[in-house]
């Protein structure tokens, strides 16, 4: 072996190309759909317009093309479309006369800056690259904007096989008679997401067309919708369908936590019929976006506590056993510091937690590519979608040797892991003994996984791991629900400065704002709100979501006194916010009140 060889090199060699491209990833697609790596959460919905109007996934659109240069490379041309260029193009459209001079142009920039396209980075001015669009109204789908849907990590397929909940392989355009909130393919007065975000857009002509929605102009909207439909007119048409190698195809793939996907469902089913057309588009798009990294958060930890299980016994949880991770919340957002100090430890025992995960699903890879040709389980035809739970049982019988196909299956793996280790013996001594310490792990398959995720590098896999779950939590956004600091101290003997970054739970307003709105409704499809008390509520919190205020989580010890603290700093920020009214202090009469009146028919009724 030539010295210096990489790792993949190594296993892409022993393994094959095809069997290590498989292996040499994060993810696990038939446990969690999303790929393990940052995704920007604001950008999910316009992507989730996309393939709930068309059914497909999003491929090549107009943007650079209408507003960036025709010179230069293809990084050069999308560099040139920023806010400058935006406005200046919008303002030679006659819908935006009174635009032309210079001081004009800048205020129509900073509108779209502030309502319509975010920067690179999140940047301010307005000869930056432009990164993002804000579901501002259903037209930001036509803005392709990431430029490859691929940039999303699959968040938005996800997103869609949860509320469409449909069976086969792939999300497919209802049919006409098929009964469901979120149809696909169906227009917009079938689906409660589209029929919310689609003021003054009406189809004419046929329903796959890509230019076929238009925008009536007798339709009242917001200034922010108005800039979001002219920049749709000034591109001209929806992008076209994906194509290439991952295809349109919407993946019908749910994440194995079954009860966290359901509920995240629920949640926004109940919450746009019920406020859309109540809360303002501004307050009700913040609330939304509060409500997706509450659902996301929950369903990636839930998928955790999922494997973990599995990984224990060999068999997923039944669904009404599955619980989210609890966590503590800082309810002060930071400005207690022993709060503040008792969530950041929160979340850094559960990270440290999940630095097992990656060889949990590098076990999952190794069984699944193993058992996917054997021939006697390829006769048993079980499906994986949209859940994979039948099939995860099945590599979890294997991993215990609980059926006769194990035998072969393991003994091949043991193989495997010999040949690894005695090829690595040289340039990875530790690995290699890992490897073949069958005192330590006798499961091949756990030894395998081990070594596999050493190679690939523990900080680089773990360090994706913590950037999704940033990512799902909306860290540093002002509707997200968590933030971290970086913290400085110097360790050693040569006092060597070390950077670390801390986060902790938070309730943003926003996320206050959505929680109390959503809770107060009536269960089911009824309407109207009901009387819920505080107790009820902060319960309902720990319960569905994991986030824990006046009770410590599992493992951590938290004195009554800051408890307390806790509770009634979110009593407070509650009653500040018009969401509390309380007659005496008597825990019962403390109760929940919304600032907006759900809506008395919601919207998309299914009798």
């Amino acid at each position: 072996m030539t010295t210096g060889t990489t790792p993949r090199a190594i296993v892409d060699e022993l393994f094959g190309k095809q069997r290590c491209r498989e292996l040499w990833t994060g993810n696990f697609e038939k446990a969690l759909p999303l790929s393990v790596q940052e995704f920007d959460l604001t950008a999910i919905l316009p992507a989730v317009f996309y393939m709930f109007r068309f059914g497909q996934r999003r491929g090549k659109g107009k943007f650079v093309e209408t507003f960036g240069s025709h010179e230069g490379t293809e990084k050069e041309q999308k560099r040139s479309a920023t806010i400058e260029r935006v406005a200046e193009k919008l303002s030679e459209n006659s819908r935006f006369q009174g635009f032309a001079g210079d001081i004009e142009q800048a205020i129509l920039g900073d509108l779209l800056l502030c309502f319509c396209l975010e920067n690179k980075k999140r940047a301010l001015g307005r000869k930056e690259q432009i990164q993002r669009v804000a579901p501002t109204h259903y037209m930001s789908s036509w803005i392709d904007l990431p430029k490859k849907v691929a940039d999303l990590r699959f968040a938005p397929e996800m997103t869609v096989a949860m509320l469409a909940n449909q069976d086969g392989q792939f999300v497919e355009p209802n049919k006409e008679e098929d009964r469901t909130w979120f149809a696909v393919g169906r227009g917009f007065e079938e689906n409660v997401l589209l029929r919310a975000f689609h003021q003054g857009v009406t189809k004419q002509g046929p329903l796959g067309s890509l230019t076929s929605d238009r925008f009536d102009e007798r339709g009242l909207v917001g200034l922010d919708q108005l800039l979001m439909i002219g920049l749709a007119q000034q591109v001209g048409s929806a992008p076209s369908k994906l194509t290439g190698g991952e295809g349109a195809h919407i993946s019908n793939q749910q994440p194995i936590a079954e009860k966290a996907g359901r509920e995240f469902s629920e949640d926004i089913r109940r919450f746009v019929r019920s406020y859309a057309d109540i809360i303002p588009r501004h307050a009700f798009v913040e609330m939304l976006e509060s409500c997706t990294a509450v659902g996301l958060t929950t369903v990636v930890t839930s998928v955790g506590e999922v494997l973990f299980d599995w990984a224990h016994s060999g068999a997923i949880p039944k669904v009404i056993d599955q619980k989210p991770v609890s966590l503590f919340v800082d309810c002060s957002n930071g400005t207690d510091r022993r709060l503040r100090m008792l969530s950041e430890q929160s979340v850094e025992d559960y990270l440290r937690r999940i630095e097992r995960l990656p060889v949990i699903f590098m076990a999952l890879r190794l069984l699944d590519l193993w058992t996917r040709y054997d021939q006697k389980i390829k006769k048993m035809n079980i499906s994986s979608r949209p859940h994979a739970v039948e099939w995860v049982n099945l590599l979890g019988d294997l991993l215990y040797d609980r059926r006769e196909e194990a035998k072969g299956i393991l003994y091949d793996l043991g193989s495997k892991t010999e040949e690894l280790a005695e090829t690595l013996a040289d340039e990875y001594p530790e690995v290699s003994r890992m490897l073949t310490n069958s005192d330590a792990q006798p499961n091949p398959v756990w030894r395998l996984a081990e070594g596999l995720t050493s190679l690939q590098g523990r900080k680089n896999v773990q360090g994706k791991l913590i950037s999704l779950l940033d990512s799902a939590l909306h860290i540093g956004h002002l509707n997200g629900i968590g933030v971290k600091r970086v913290t400085i101290r110097q360790v050693g003997p040569e006092q060597t400065k070390k950077r670390r970054e801390i986060r902790s739970i938070i309730l943003m307003d926003s996320v206050i704002d959505y929680l109390v709105h959503l809770h107060v409704l009536k269960a089911g499809n009824t309407s109207g709100i009901r009387s819920l008390p505080l107790q009820d509520f902060i319960k309902k919190m720990r319960e569905r979501y994991g986030l824990c205020v006046d009770i410590a989580p599992p493992g951590m010890s938290i004195s009554n006194e800051l408890l307390q603290a806790n509770r009634s700093i979110l009593e407070r920020r509650l009653r500040d916010l018009g969401l509390l009214v309380g007659v005496n202090d008597a825990e019962s009469m403390k109760r929940l009140q919304p600032r907006f009146e759900a809506a008395k028919e919601p919207n998309n009724d299914l009798e």
